[in-house]
């Protein structure tokens, strides 16, 4: 799954709410030093309620400014000198705005102009110091390629030069390119503009499978015929920025987008806009906030128990592979004996599922209170703290082992194009009854490519019923 990178004011909405913030500092100091101070602490000045107003409708003034101009574009490349014309600019819209809600309100006679003009020189300057601190801040972490994505570029030798100039050198990027896959010569081991050159034409599809890659440039100067390269990395569950070729036969899910100073058509399996991302992460953490509560209480229940049972930690660790090959922590309550691990390769043979995942009815290395834990799926409680982390969804795919993810096919990755869930389709779908990995698959990417949030809350409220009905978890 891909989520549209953002636009217009809602990109620097912290740029936004810190200007706001300046602007509401900057008239509390005009007043205060017009007035000694008197303003605020007599409730009853005269003057109280005036100011007080504009305090309150100064954001509106400000974010009004800021849909009608484009003061923020490029705010992250500007030199201090330029960002110093910008907050100038800025300021002065504000300030007009201030003077334009005087007028409407025929209030113009009774604001003081010294505590006016204070408001627009503290403005100015409290909103360039705040500008360029916060910069500092968001530079310093995209230098140290902090949440960037991880992106691979697919030329060929007579281009690459020029296009690793135009999108792998500008540190301030949403995206980190980790090498680049020359496609008609062996370039391997080489570096070209300080990125390495890390696969060919015939190693680049191994190479996606067993590194962390999020999305794939492919060099638009490169032959008409590498739309079918495009189409096989989409069906891998990447996405693919494609700049300047014929995309006909793409997935249907396409936007144009900028890469550095490409005009690209961008495809995935499914593309969300910043909305619904939004959404989506503000309910898992609400949702994770919620099952924390149960999962406290089911420790406080449970951790005895399981002690007793099998002496040893209350919690199992393990590391699962997340979105894109990304390895995280995964907890849960224990609820198999100290020897599980081990006694997995004996019980192989009895696997009840084909293909690259392990599922047993009866497995005798559960405990008799974890097999309790497992019917009503008590024993994934504290998968909460992934999803309040961020390693994990309310919904998604279900995080495959180490071991599994070794043995995936090409297109078993597409699964993991999307953060792994709790539940999933396949939680919802009769698991009990899917003996085959390949139809696991095929509803994960089902899952993926009609995505959703009415389709989530729709596997939530079946989660539900699963659950309570006792039908468990892996």
């Amino acid at each position: 799954m891909y989520k549209t990178k953002k636009r217009s004011w809602v990109k620097h909405l912290d740029f936004i709410l810190l200007d706001m913030l300046a602007a509401e500092i900057a008239l509390f100091l005009g007043v205060f030093i017009k007035f000694d101070g008197a303003i605020i602490f007599v409730s009853r000045f005269e003057h109280y309620t005036l100011y007080q107003n504009l305090a309150t409708i100064l954001p509106v003034l400000d974010l009004t400014g800021v849909l009608f101009t484009e003061t923020y574009t490029g705010i992250l490349r500007r030199t201090k000198y330029q960002e110093a014309l910008a907050t100038i600019w800025h300021s002065v819209v504000n300030f007009f705005g201030v003077l334009l809600y005087m007028q409407a309100m025929k209030a113009t006679y009774f604001y003081s102009r010294l505590a006016l003009a204070l408001f627009g020189l503290f403005m100015i300057m409290i909103s360039y110091t705040f500008r360029c601190s916060w910069k500092r801040v968001i530079r310093h972490k995209m230098i140290l390629d902090v949440n960037k994505t991880s992106l691979i570029v697919v030329s060929e030798s007579d281009v690459v030069e020029e296009c690793l100039g135009d999108i792998a050198l500008t540190p301030y990027m949403e995206f980190k390119v980790k090498g680049v896959a020359v496609l008609d010569k062996d370039m391997m081991g080489q570096r070209i503009m300080g990125v390495p050159v890390i696969a060919t034409a015939d190693s680049v599809f191994e190479y996606l499978r067993t590194n962390v890659v999020d999305e794939v440039f492919l060099d638009g100067k490169t032959n008409a015929g590498h739309k079918d390269l495009a189409r096989r990395f989409v069906e891998q569950g990447l996405t693919v920025h494609v700049a300047l070729i014929h995309t006909d036969n793409l997935m249907p899910n396409k936007i144009m987008e900028t890469y550095g100073r490409y005009v690209v058509l961008t495809s995935s399996m499914h593309i969300t806009n910043n909305r619904q991302a939004f959404i989506k992460r503000v309910s898992d953490i609400a949702g994770a906030l919620v099952g924390l509560v149960f999962a406290l209480i089911a420790f406080i229940i449970f951790a005895p128990i399981i002690k007793i049972q099998s002496p040893g930690p209350v919690f199992f660790t393990q590391t699962r592979i997340g979105k894109n090959g990304r390895k995280f922590k995964f907890y849960k309550f224990r609820s198999m004996y100290m020897d599980a691990e081990a006694r997995k390769q004996e019980l192989m043979a009895q696997n009840e599922v084909q293909g690259n995942m392990f599922k047993m009815e009866n497995d005798p290395r559960v405990f008799p209170i974890g097999r309790f834990m497992r019917k009503y799926s008590i024993d994934e409680l504290p998968q909460f703290w992934n999803v309040l982390k961020g390693d994990m969804s309310l919904v998604g795919t279900r995080p495959p082992l180490e071991d599994e993810y070794e043995n995936y096919a090409l297109h078993h990755k597409a699964r993991l194009s999307i953060k792994p869930g709790l539940t999933g389709m396949w939680q919802v779908s009769g698991r009990s009854d899917v003996k085959d990995f390949e139809q696991v698959v095929a509803l994960d990417t089902d899952y993926i490519a009609n995505w959703s949030l009415g389709l989530d809350i729709r596997i939530l409220l079946k989660t539900v019923a699963v659950v309570l009905g006792g039908k468990g978890s892996k």
